[in-house]
């Protein structure tokens, strides 16, 4: 029977990449120069860090462009509140990794509801559709991909 797995997963070494990249820009920027701005990567967590809400909220639309460039879809991306304490301002931002409890329901039910004739089953932090017929998997595809989900999808391990 063919089945495909619907995942949302980022591409953590071009989320590297990307954090370098923005922190080469804000090292090299004329409104942050004097000014102790930093970005941090640890795992799938992102710190941005510096002098005011407003820098840091720069840092981050610098951040979101770089990521853009290096197509990382910036839905995967959290944003934590800003926290002021003393001089410093700064923000967690976290990189999404897998398809969460609550959005694997609400992906089958989506599904549920269209009366395709397919199986879904939710398997740690993805999802399996199968089907007797490719062109059912392959509706479902094209469903998932109109719908306003707010995690970025993607769908591999096609088997026929």
């Amino acid at each position: 029977m063919p089945s495909f797995d619907v995942v949302s997963e980022v591409d953590l070494p071009e989320v590297r990449n990307a954090v370098d990249q923005a922190s080469r820009e804000v090292g090299t920027r004329f409104d942050f120069k004097g000014v102790d701005a930093s970005f941090e990567l640890k795992e799938a967590e992102i710190t941005l860090s510096a002098e005011s809400d407003f820098q840091v909220q720069q840092m981050l639309d610098i951040l979101k462009g770089k990521l853009v460039k290096r197509n990382v879809d910036i839905k995967s991306m959290q944003e934590g509140e800003i926290v002021e304490t003393g001089r410093k301002a700064s923000m967690q931002v976290t990189i999404q990794q897998g398809i969460d409890a609550d959005t694997a329901r609400k992906l089958v039910k989506l599904i549920k509801d269209e009366k395709m004739k397919v199986q879904t089953a939710i398997q740690g932090d993805k999802l399996r559709v199968t089907g007797k017929k490719r062109d059912d998997l392959q509706a479902v595809i094209a469903m998932l991909r109109e719908a306003k989900i707010d995690i970025p999808l993607q769908y591999n391990n096609f088997r026929d």
